[in-house]
């Protein structure tokens, strides 16, 4: 949505991608919900497709790697120069405590990059200063609907674990805002 304002005011051509990484049924749906609304707007549209369900070791990092190759080369076959990523600061936040988990050096703890290259191609995330809340309250503001992904919730996983941490840890003045910087 954001994308899509920013491209109508400055008459940038913009385009969109999903990756559906095969590892819930419901995502499949949630791609084709993100055409329709691109489809409304007049944004061209691209799904790709990798299947998770075959991915051996750290899903997670498996599927993270998938994305960046699979854009990256969606986005040099449409002569896209630049993708933006969604990450927000409690991303930031939770990838820091999950990497501090993993005893990552100084390299490893470093802030995730507001921009930078990979695979020939520019990344930004334009909400690396925005909550996940904030982000909630713009979409809900802009009469916009989202799709939560229940593996956010299941602490089976990393994330969801760092997240809970994160929220315990806000009362000694340890914020996502303190932890971004």
């Amino acid at each position: 949505h954001a994308a899509h304002r920013w491209s109508r005011l400055s008459g940038v051509p913009i385009e969109a991608v999903t990756v559906n990484h095969g590892l819930r049924v419901e995502a499949a749906d949630e791609a084709e919900m993100v055409g329709t609304v691109c489809a409304d707007w007049g944004v061209p549209h691209t799904i790709l497709q990798w299947d998770g369900a075959s991915a051996k070791g750290n899903i997670a990092a498996a599927g993270r790697d998938a994305r960046y190759d699979l854009i990256a080369g969606w986005a040099k076959s449409r002569g896209v120069q630049g993708v933006l990523l969604g990450h927000t600061v409690d991303d930031i936040a939770e990838t820091f405590l999950m990497r501090r988990a993993r005893k990552s050096g100084v390299d490893g703890l470093s802030l995730m990059d507001a921009r930078f290259d990979k695979h020939g191609v520019t990344w930004a995330r334009p909400f690396w200063q925005q909550t996940r809340a904030e982000l909630r309250d713009y979409l809900t503001r802009e009469g916009m609907t989202w799709v939560d992904d229940p593996t956010n919730d299941d602490e089976s996983h990393d994330r969801p674990k760092a997240r809970k941490v994160l929220d315990a840890l806000e009362p000694l003045g340890i914020s996502r805002d303190v932890l971004k910087t």
